[in-house]
Order: structure tokens, then C-alpha cells, then sequence
């Protein structure tokens, strides 16, 4: 196991008041990710890491002597998942491609970050153009399972320790499931909270920026700084009611993964949560069948003019899904995009009518499957993604050593209400075993 406690509000709060400065946080983080590196290779390789990052941290720490000045996120080591451009450091998006031909503007998520005193830690590894097909990346839990995808490499840098902070993206699961994965938290928030300026796309109608942490109130606090007209003042009143979507949704999970779900609404009712069942997404099929064609057509569309010129550079995974996405008719594509609108509408009215606030569902249909060839089933996580609704994996408890997760979603807009709702949730769930 090659995982170290390294919380971002923890880190943040030791940073701003002179506990740690940042050149002695970076060197710990650098000699943590230099004793994970050689197993888990998390991180995209850079020559000349240490000295930039030192740099950097010394550059920081003379701009804000001053303890009572410094920004929100002063000194934190934040990986950057390689389909984010980040001026200095080249995008492979873990392709074949050069990188002069992927190169393009900073993206503004890292703009942000760098903004409220972030440091870029390192480039993280991603699957190929953030599709399915993986790259070389551990689960630092156990190295013989995967870490899940997309973003592999930012989900286990921060489970072990290398950075607390780290940035991917989710066009199906590839921040909910990862996180689960790994035994850390994971935000995707509403479609379009984040600007994905500056990212690579895949589908640009579900492509969401998303965040990892191992602390809810440190992905709470990276979200105030990337998201879009972030409001600090929402404070719900009381604890929420949780919506568990019976019965076809949750079909999809593992028989054990099915289980364990059980066992953390049973945790989540004996910690005083009311718990109602409402029978959501029981058209299941037609959710993914829309879902699956937006993003394949999308997806032919983002690399239509690389793949005519180089397709033979793509994996034949990533072929499959643009020549799939090619045969999308257009009525189809229209029908698959106006589908979402449906599926948030059809969501926010069984909120109404049952009094949710906070759905609960597997994050991922079982533990981390074995091996690094398959990054896992999306399965749990497509239906939210299609929606467009802001969702947080919070650990909960493991099978054989391997971390479980627990998806916590809540409706359109609804990011601030669902952080502040997630903590007390994943309080109660911390301790299972």
C-alpha cells in the first residue's frame, strides 16, 4: 500500500499561518511522489521537476510574505491532468501525437489555480485523449488493480500523498469512479460550473472539470476557486434527506458492491438520516443508449480533422468510438443532446415530490477490478454526467483492502448545497470498515 495521509484543508491552514512554508511542502510532496513513483507512475514524466517546483514555491513565498495576504490555495501542490494545457509544460494527452501538434492556450481551470497560489506539481497521467484506453498508472491501494480512468493519475497522486490537490475531468465517470477507486473524494460539478477552456475535448456537451482531495472540506475548497460565481454564504439548514434510485439503476452494481451500498445506507440511517427509496432512472437502458451516442458523435466530431490526417496514431479503442460516432444520425445526436434537458427535468421533479436532497448510489459498481488493462465501468456514474448534475464520491469503507466509494449527487446548481450536505455523510461513513 503506497498511500499517506496529505488532506488540502489541512494543508492549506499549515501553509497560511507559517505552521509549514511551501518550499518545505513541496520537498515532502517531491520525496513522497519520488517513493510512489517507480509503482504507482501516477505523474507524466519531467525532467527538471524538483528544481521548477522550487522555484516556484520560493517565487510564492517572496510575493506573500505577509500571512494575513495570502490567496485561498497559498503553496498547494495541484496535479493537472495531461489533457489541460498549462504554459511550460506539454500536452500528450498519453497519445502518440507530438505535442506541438495538441499545444494550445492555458486552460482556465489551471489559470484559476495558479491565481488563488497554486503550484503545478506535475502533469498527471491520463487515458489516451481521456477515453478508455489506459496508460500505465497503479492503484497505489494495491498495484495489481486499476485506479480507474480517465483521470487515473490525478485520483492516485493524491491518494498517495504526492499532491493534495489535483484536477481531472468526467465525460461518463472518470472523476467519480477513480476517486472511488482510490479511497478519495471526487467532485464533478454541475455541467459547465468549471470552463473547460484550454482542455482537450472529448465530448464537449459532457465534459465536466472535476476536482480530487482526500478531504470533502478541501474539494469544497478548490471548488469555491474553479467554479463559476461560487456562493460561500450557503449553509443548509439540518441534515439532508437522501434519495436512494431503486431498483433498475442499482442492478448495475456487483452483487458485493450492491451489498456494501446496503450496508452504508443502513450506517447513514443509524447516524439519524432519513432515508426515502424512489424509483428513479428506471429507464435506465434509454439514459445510456443517449448518453453513449452524444458521446461517440461528439467525439468523431472533436477528432475529425486529426483522425482524417493521422488516424493510424489512434489506439483502436479510441478508433472504435469515432467510427461508431460517425454512424450517429443527426436525429439521433439532436435527440441524445435534448435528452439531457429531459433527464435533469424528470430528476428535479422527483426531488420536488419526495423531498431529496442528497441522491446516494455506488459510485462505482464494485471495488477496483484487478489488473491495470481495464479501468472500470462507468456504469454508476453515466447517468449523472448525462444529466449534467453536480456529484461527490466520498470513501466509504473497502473490500479486501480495496476502497469503496459512495456517489453523493444533488440537483442542477445545486454544488454548494451538496459539498456542505457531504461532509456530515461522509463523516458517518468514515469509520466503516
Amino acid at each position: 500500500m503506497l498511500v499517506h495521509h496529505a488532506p488540502l484543508f489541512e494543508a492549506v491552514e499549515a501553509m497560511r499561518s507559517d505552521d509549514i512554508d511551501p518550499s518545505t511542502y513541496v520537498e515532502r510532496s517531491l520525496d513522497r511522489a519520488d517513493a510512489a513513483e517507480p509503482t504507482i507512475r501516477a505523474l507524466v514524466e519531467e525532467a527538471d521537476r524538483r528544481e521548477r517546483l522550487r522555484r516556484s514555491a520560493a517565487d510564492l513565498e517572496s510575493r506573500y510574505p505577509d500571512a494575513e495576504s495570502r490567496p485561498p490555495l497559498y503553496g498547494v501542490p495541484v496535479g493537472v491532468k495531461d489533457i489541460f494545457h498549462v504554459d511550460g509544460l506539454p500536452t500528450r494527452a498519453n497519445s502518440d501525437f507530438p505535442p506541438e501538434e495538441l499545444a494550445g492556450p492555458q486552460a482556465e481551470a489551471v489559470t484559476r489555480l495558479l491565481a488563488a497560489g497554486a503550484l503545478v506539481f506535475a502533469k498527471t497521467v491520463t487515458t489516451e485523449f481521456a477515453y478508455y484506453e489506459p496508460g500505465p498508472t497503479r492503484n497505489p491501494h494495491d498495484p495489481d488493480h486499476t485506479p480507474g480512468g480517465s483521470s487515473s493519475g490525478s485520483a492516485a497522486a493524491v491518494a498517495a500523498g504526492a499532491c493534495p490537490l489535483a484536477i481531472g475531468s468526467q465525460t461518463a465517470g472518470s472523476v467519480v469512479r477513480p476517486a472511488a477507486f482510490c479511497g478519495v473524494v471526487g467532485f464533478k460539478p454541475t455541467f459547465d460550473r468549471i470552463p473547460t477552456d484550454g482542455v482537450l475535448p472529448l465530448a464537449p456537451s459532457l465534459d465536466t472539470v472535476g476536482v480530487f482531495a482526500q478531504d470533502v472540506a478541501g474539494a469544497a475548497l478548490a471548488a469555491s476557486v474553479l467554479c463559476d460565481d461560487w456562493d460561500d454564504a450557503v449553509d443548509p439548514d439540518g441534515p439532508p434527506t437522501l434519495g436512494v434510485p431503486a431498483e433498475a439503476y442499482l442492478d448495475r452494481a456487483s452483487a458485493v458492491g450492491r451489498e456494501r451500498f446496503e450496508d452504508h445506507v443502513g450506517a447513514l440511517e443509524d447516524s439519524g438520516f432519513d432515508v426515502v427509496r424512489v424509483p428513479a432512472l428506471s429507464s435506465i437502458d434509454a439514459v445510456e443508449e443517449r448518453h453513449a451516442a452524444l458521446m461517440a458523435a461528439e467525439a468523431a466530431l472533436a477528432h475529425h480533422e486529426r483522425y482524417e490526417d493521422a488516424g493510424d496514431r489512434y489506439s483502436p479503442v479510441l478508433s472504435d468510438l469515432i467510427e461508431d460516432g460517425r454512424d450517429v444520425a443527426v436525429g439521433t445526436l439532436a435527440d441524445a443532446r435534448a435528452g439531457r434537458r429531459r433527464l435533469r427535468e424528470r430528476l428535479g421533479s422527483l426531488v420536488a415530490d419526495h423531498g431529496v436532497d442528497v441522491w446516494v448510489a455506488p459510485a462505482a459498481p464494485g471495488p477496483a477490478p484487478v489488473g491495470i488493462d481495464d479501468t472500470g465501468d462507468p456504469v454508476m456514474n453515466a447517468p449523472w454526467t448525462y444529466a449534467g448534475v453536480p456529484a461527490v464520491t466520498v470513501p466509504a469503507g473497502e473490500v479486501d483492502g480495496l476502497p469503496l466509494g459512495l456517489q453523493c449527487v444533488a440537483a442542477h446548481g445545486a454544488d454548494e448545497r451538496l459539498l456542505a450536505w457531504t461532509e456530515p455523510i461522509a463523516e458517518a461513513l468514515r469509520d466503516l470498515g
